[in-house]
């Protein structure tokens, strides 16, 4: 078996973006917005030079390996969410109860869903300048922001709110489905 003395990740970081790292945490700052994260390990290290950032493991075991994957491709996504950021597009899906959803305050109201007279909310953790929630054409909804994670776990919430219980989901498919991500 052949050892790796070193593994190095690459992560370009294009006009405009600012990458910064001390302490621990790592700073990307870029159009859209600013995002920060901790990136602590006893050998795997993150260095800049250039207009990069390199995610450097010296003489790595299997899970330093992994580790310093999956470090780089958050710093991928911290720069991809700074300069382009991330949308996820969701659609209402209903048959015979026309559902209605609203954005109040920090939840996302849904009326009707199955002619339910008590409405299902799903709470949006985070507030309108991290992650947006928009209603289009009564039945579409827009979720977009610069963190993947935020984002993704926002779309999960207003998915999960209008789930099947108590009936068979292969003939009561009503519900809120994700159906594109950018």
């Amino acid at each position: 078996m052949a050892l790796l003395d070193r593994i190095e990740h690459v992560v370009q970081t294009p006009d405009g973006v600012n990458v910064s790292y001390s302490d621990g945490v790592a700073t990307v700052s870029g159009e859209k917005g600013s995002l920060s994260r901790t990136f602590v390990h006893d050998k795997v290290e993150i260095l800049l030079e250039g207009g990069a950032a390199i995610v450097r493991v010296d003489i790595p075991r299997r899970k330093e390996k992994a580790l310093a994957g999956t470090w780089a491709a958050h710093l991928r996504n911290m720069v991809k969410g700074v300069t382009e950021g991330f949308t996820y597009h969701l659609k209402a899906l209903y048959s015979h109860f026309p559902m209605t959803l609203k954005v109040e305050g920090n939840a996302l109201i849904v009326n009707n869903y199955f002619g339910e007279k008590v409405p299902r909310r799903a709470e949006l953790p985070w507030s309108p300048a991290d992650v947006k929630v928009e209603i289009k054409n009564k039945v579409e909804v827009v979720v977009s922001g610069a963190d993947k994670e935020k984002v993704g776990q926002t779309a999960a919430n207003i998915e999960r709110c209008a789930t099947v219980k108590k009936r068979d989901r292969r003939v009561f498919q009503d519900g809120i489905y994700l159906v594109g991500k950018e």
